[in-house]
């Protein structure tokens, strides 16, 4: 078979002829040709396991051929000196405005987004590791012409850590040898080859956040991908570092293993408390005795979700790893003081659960939240972390994690589902990956929750609590309702008649569709097919 590279770019990039340079280029190739046909097989293997899940055949606990691992002493290499306090973590997607002021926002780290809280169009990848390049080298800045205001980089900023996409994505604009380059591979790719280096010299390193995992073997891939980047890109071994996000629950039996796996490159674990949520339903969708309730009934003082919280603390800690809290979604309410204050409250409420647990920092998607996480851990967490409270009170079991939360379902939770769901996939459609909605900060992993409930009440012939059975007459009526009121309060997105038909296929495919994101990224490179041919903006 020839060899070879081809870019399929809709539109040059800003920046893309430095972010695509020849050499970072063939360093993509060689990444791909050497890791993508395992990270295949590992995908076959997530789909082979799910069907076991769906017919019974298997159950989900710890492993047993792993006891050795989870029985004896080890614990991870040291943490670099810049990641030893964590306590507040802000998130967001990699514009220029966004990565500015989210490096000089307060937080101790800022993880720039490649993954749900970005669309992944051609311009918003390239661009992203263009600022990125810049940002590491401190040149970033950005003017907002219509605001009259520029802005640049502060003297002290948050420490930088990168979240590509994960194994199950694939980046369509970049084939080798005839196949898409791994989603994973590209984003990790890009930003190593151009910044590895340059971040280890200023006194940091290649940091990064991964997604989605789902074993301790996928964990085993990157590991690999680590150490081949540092060999080749002729760094020390082990300057490479990662947090893992255990967002969903098969990996929730694995935390020891996947710290194992990883041990000279990890720096700790992350509750992804939403992706987590939707993969307790699509990973259980065949259980018609695990039907979850109203997405805002579910909170981490489930059971089930406070034993998942523990376990992470206690696994992290006795291995000397750092336990990372998970989201704040809400953002402030600036019309609205009483609901403002309520909703600042859940959020330092949920902060101080987590310091007192033993959490060693926190997430939260908008910097007016910031203040209120620091606080809640400077007060229960004097020194720069708490991994010395090793937990050992903490007994988790499969059961525990197993466990439904309890609620109701109601035909406000359906009404509310939609509305997120059809409003969030046409923002994602147009470009934009984070979305402000209802006074939470909507990502894909949020949307998830709402398409895959839907279809799991439908899937289980669930009543909501007024009688009415949900069934597809009673989604597809429910959406045509939403989405014309949506169309009559004036909703600016664009049309979202192809959103709400997406989104009603989702709810009612035979098979539960793993991602959403999936069969929509044809759609978006459709569109962005389009808008390059016509002239208008990516």
């Amino acid at each position: 078979m020839q060899q070879e590279v081809t870019i399929t770019a809709p539109k040059a990039a800003f920046g893309q002829d430095a972010v695509l340079a020849v050499a970072a280029v063939e360093f993509l190739a060689t990444l791909h040709r050497r890791f993508d046909g395992r990270r295949r097989e590992l995908l076959a293997v997530r789909a082979e396991r799910q069907a076991r899940i769906d017919t019974g055949a298997e159950q989900l606990g710890f492993l047993p051929e792993t006891a050795p691992i989870r029985e004896a002493e080890w614990t991870i290499t040291q943490p670099p000196a810049d990641l030893l306090d964590r306590r507040v973590e802000i998130t967001g997607p990699v514009n220029a405005k966004m990565i500015i002021n989210a490096l000089n926002s307060g937080a101790n780290c800022f993880m720039a987004d490649f993954e749900d809280s970005n669309s992944p169009t051609w311009a918003n990848n390239i661009e992203g590791h263009a600022n990125l390049i810049q940002a590491v080298r401190r040149t970033l800045a950005y003017e907002d012409i219509t605001r009259g205001k520029r802005y640049a980089l502060a003297q002290k900023t948050a420490v930088l850590i990168v979240r590509p996409r994960g194994w199950h994505l694939d980046e369509a604009h970049v084939k080798i040898d005839g196949a898409p380059i791994s989603a994973s591979l590209f984003d990790f790719g890009l930003f190593a080859f151009h910044n590895a280096k340059e971040l280890l010299a200023r006194g940091s390193g290649p940091y990064f956040y991964l997604p989605k995992m789902e074993s301790h073997k996928e964990a085993a891939l990157w590991r690999d991908v680590f150490l081949f980047a540092e060999r080749t890109l002729d760094i020390p071994r082990g300057s490479v570092r990662a947090t893992v996000l255990i967002e969903t629950l098969p990996a929730a039996f694995e935390m020891e293993e996947i710290l194992y796996e990883m041990k000279d490159h990890i720096v700790g674990l992350n509750c992804g408390r939403w992706d987590y949520i939707f993969s307790m339903i699509k990973t259980l969708r065949a259980r018609a005795d695990f039907v979850m309730p109203d997405r805002a009934q579910v909170t981490m003082s489930s059971p089930a979700l406070a034993a998942y919280s523990k376990l992470l603390i206690k696994t992290c800690h006795r291995r000397g790893a750092y336990a990372l809290g998970g989201m704040a979604a809400q953002i402030p309410i600036r019309n609205d003081a009483d609901a403002n204050a309520a909703a600042l409250e859940k959020v330092k409420a949920d902060k101080e659960r987590e310091a007192r647990n033993g959490h060693d920092g926190t997430w939260v998607a908008h910097p007016g939240l910031i203040p209120i996480a620091k606080a809640a851990f400077d007060a229960l967490m004097p020194e720069a972390n708490q991994v010395s409270r090793l937990r050992e009170d903490v007994h988790v079991t499969a059961d525990d994690l197993l466990q439904k939360p309890e609620g109701t379902i109601t035909e406000a939770g359906l009404r509310t589902n939609i509305r997120v769901g059809v409003q969030y996939i046409a923002a994602w459609l147009a470009g934009n990956g984070c979305v402000p909605l209802y006074n939470l900060m909507e990502d894909a992993a949020t949307a998830e929750i709402s398409r895959t409930q839907i279809w799991q009440w439908r899937r289980h012939n669930v009543r909501l609590d007024n009688g009415k059975t949900v069934d597809a007459a009673l989604i597809g009526a429910t959406i045509a309702e939403e989405v014309a009121q949506l169309q009559q309060d004036g909703n600016e997105l664009p049309t979202l008649n192809d959103p709400a038909r997406l989104f009603e296929q989702l709810c009612l495919s035979e098979q539960l569709e793993p991602f959403l994101t999936l069969p929509a990224y044809p759609r978006l490179l459709e569109l962005e097919n389009r808008n390059s041919t016509t002239g208008a903006s990516s």
